[in-house]
């Protein structure tokens, strides 16, 4: 048996179920969270002609590297999120009704989402070391 087929090497190449649940969690969350944003800025409880919509467009290009799992986005996101955190933190302590209630899930989604890549992005870097080392 070679060492490209020892099964020694299977689990550090092949994504396992905590790197396939993250992924699938994370856009979950993040499509979730594009959708909470332009509901809320079109429909919901609009802040004037629903140009506050575009605050959705940076979500919708993480989109592409996290369907084609690319750990640089989400670092990226990781970062990113912080604005959606921040602007939903500001918005339920100013506003009131609808909008407070939509702000509150606004910062539940960026946790989420936080979390999420946080522990994707550790268990993937464990993954390479454990890789690095086989391969040693």
């Amino acid at each position: 048996m070679t060492l490209a087929t020892s099964p020694d090497t299977l689990p550090a190449t092949a994504p396992d179920a905590i790197v396939r649940g993250t992924r699938i969690a994370v856009l979950a969350a993040l499509l979730a969270l594009i959708a909470l944003g332009l509901a809320w800025e079109l429909w919901l409880a609009p802040t004037g002609s629903g140009t506050l919509a575009i605050k959705v467009l940076p979500l919708l290009l993480c989109l592409g590297g996290l369907l084609r799992h690319r750990m640089y986005t989400y670092r990226w996101l990781s970062l990113l999120i912080w604005l959606y955190f921040m602007e939903g933190v500001v918005r339920a302590s100013s506003e009131s009704g609808l909008s407070a209630a939509l702000a509150w899930g606004e910062i539940g989604l960026s946790l989420v989402i936080f979390g999420i890549c946080g522990l994707h992005i550790r268990w993937r870097q464990k993954q390479g070391r454990l890789a690095a080392a086989a391969r040693a």
